[in-house]
């Protein structure tokens, strides 16, 4: 499929100066992706190059101050505008689409849900305490307030959570070779999207998904009854870091390390109490020292920081927590672009 390059392009590298201009006026960059996938902007572009106009009747918006939304966008490579003054599709763009294989669309609106305007000017006070400003700000923790007060945003965050646990599933079942094992085990692993591909690539492998009662109420049809693969799967609730009632050959945790650090404890000592001796244990986790998309994970460091009082790993504070835990050690492999896997085992 092809794209249109945009008429109106940027300076590459800009001077030191006006780079800083641009990078303090982020939140407009953010707050137009966020207006753009409300719209449903890429949703009404087609394969072909739309009118303003067109696009304006589509998305019921004033066509004047849409021009103006989407010549933003296109400086930024999202959206590309012709000489004409039509605007087409580039990659970027196709990912604000639904019902693109690789859509970020959700992942867009959670990263700019309303409740992150209010945190992130308090940045500097998270920075001085080390801790979350998130119950300042609303009066609860982040989690309660969420499924409580706000079910737009949780269910944003639940299409969001979806989305990057489905993409990033099938890199997980290519990278890990459990040929040897009889039973796997996933840990908060949400709605079971990576349970669902590893027993989808080892038919004789029975797997259990552990999450909280509100999250595996919806998981996977692939794995509740009457699903494909529901005689090999097994679904418990649970909360991970008060107990797990699982025994498995494999466990695995994938981006569930990211709480405050008593939680990530309680999490792994918990493993360690389930897993028999000589059990395979793979954590999955984004890094902010060893990956080629340091400025997206840095920048949900900080957001994890504000909101739950967690935090990205390093490669050194990821190893010093599993060893803490009594876990051996083995491979650190990518697994694409943005995640890496921990191999460990449970010794005698």
């Amino acid at each position: 499929m092809t794209t249109v390059d945009p008429v109106r392009t940027v300076d590459p590298a800009p001077p030191p100066p006006m780079r800083l201009r641009e990078l303090v006026f982020g939140a407009a960059c953010a707050a137009a992706v966020r207006a753009a996938a409300r719209l449903g902007v890429a949703d009404a572009l087609q394969d072909t190059p739309a009118s303003v106009e067109d696009l304006a009747e589509a998305v019921r918006a004033e066509p004047r101050t849409l021009r103006r939304l989407l010549r933003a966008l296109a400086c930024q490579g999202i959206f590309a505008e012709r000489p004409d003054g039509a605007f087409a599709h580039t990659e970027m763009s196709r990912l604000l689409r639904e019902d693109d294989p690789h859509s970020l669309r959700y992942i867009a609106l959670w990263c700019t849900e309303p409740w992150t305007w209010d945190v992130w000017p308090r940045l500097d006070e998270a920075v001085r305490t080390g801790g979350s400003v998130f119950e300042d700000v609303y009066g609860r923790e982040f989690f309660p307030y969420l499924n409580e007060d706000a079910p737009e945003s949780a269910y944003v965050f639940n299409r969001a959570m979806t989305t990057s646990s489905r993409q990033s599933a099938q890199d997980v079942a290519d990278l890990l070779d459990l040929s040897g094992a009889a039973s796997v085990a996933d840990i908060g692993g949400g709605q079971g999207h990576v349970l669902a591909s590893l027993l989808e690539r080892h038919p004789a492998l029975e797997g259990t998904l552990l999450d909280l009662p509100g999250v595996v109420g919806n998981a996977d049809p692939r794995l509740r009854a009457g699903g494909t693969l529901a005689p090999r799967a097994r679904v418990v609730a649970g909360d991970c870091r008060e107990d797990i009632p699982v025994e498995a050959d494999v466990y695995v945790l994938k981006n569930i390390l990211e709480w405050d650090d008593d939680s990530t404890r309680r999490a792994l000592a918990n493993v360690r109490r389930a897993a028999r001796p000589g059990a395979l244990v793979v954590v999955i986790e984004n890094l902010v020292d060893d990956t080629p998309s340091m400025r997206f994970t840095t920048a949900m460091d900080l957001l994890l920081l504000l909101n739950v009082g967690g935090a990205k790993h390093t490669r050194e504070s990821m190893l010093e927590r599993l060893t803490d835990a009594g876990l051996a050690v083995g491979e650190v492999r990518p697994v694409n672009a943005y995640l890496h896997a921990f191999e460990c085992t449970v010794p005698a």
